[in-house]
């Protein structure tokens, strides 16, 4: 049996996702859990900091003109979307971490930067370092949705599996299923990373991590599940 995969990412990532999962025999339906919007911000002077810090995609697509007085920049990004879309924002010095926020930290540590500009959501998780200073504006936010849209129910009374990407979205989704009366065990999770797996808590029919918190990573893991 192939089961449906519910993608639940924000846009434009939902349908990249989707396109991937396509292409590996899969059967995605796309119902992003939040709309990102930009939100206003002031910036601060750009020699107030050595190098810019992006942990989310969406905060160089959202942050508008002002990201330009800093694209001179070196730019810590977290994951190749994130640095794909700091680039396309006409950001050309960019250090890609495949780990978390904490793990680009250790990075921007080990290169002797003092100074960081970190253009975040309105709900990140706000990380340290020692000897860092970090100087955060919040560029986006992410608005959650109040219920299932009608295709996501579908596929949750198929027995569908659920790509989680983040503890937030992990959060939001146990409560709808919880609102529209799905039944947890019928509906498998595949999961970015333990801090998401945590999030979405157990009585899942199954329950898978990546091994890499990638997109191709949560797909390999997703694809059995899909097949039970």
């Amino acid at each position: 049996m192939t089961r449906p995969l519910l993608v639940l990412r924000p846009q434009p990532g939902a349908d990249a996702t989707a396109r991937k999962a396509a292409s590996l025999g899969m059967q995605p339906v796309v119902a992003p859990l939040f709309a990102v919007r930009a939100v206003a911000w002031e910036a601060p002077e750009a020699a107030s900091c050595d190098a810019l810090m992006l942990t989310s995609a969406n905060a160089a697509r959202h942050a508008g003109a002002q990201l330009a007085r800093f694209a001179a920049l070196r730019c810590y990004c977290v994951g190749a979307a994130t640095a794909a879309a700091a680039r396309a924002a006409g950001i050309n010095d960019v250090i890609v971490s495949e780990g978390d926020a904490s793990a680009l930290l250790s990075r921007v540590a080990a290169d002797g930067v003092a100074a960081v500009l970190h253009l975040a959501g309105r709900e990140h998780r706000a990380v340290a370092a020692p000897g860092i200073a970090i100087e955060r504006r919040v560029v986006y936010a992410a608005e959650p949705v109040a219920a299932f849209p009608a295709p996501a129910l579908a596929a949750l009374g198929q027995g569908a599996v659920a790509l989680l990407h983040s503890p937030r979205a992990a959060t939001l989704f146990t409560t709808l299923c919880h609102a529209a009366g799905v039944d947890r065990r019928d509906v498998a999770i595949a999961a970015l990373s333990a801090q998401v797996r945590d999030a979405a808590g157990g009585d899942w029919r199954a329950l898978a991590v990546a091994p890499r918190p990638d997109d191709d990573a949560l797909l390999a893991a997703a694809a059995p599940l899909c097949d039970q």
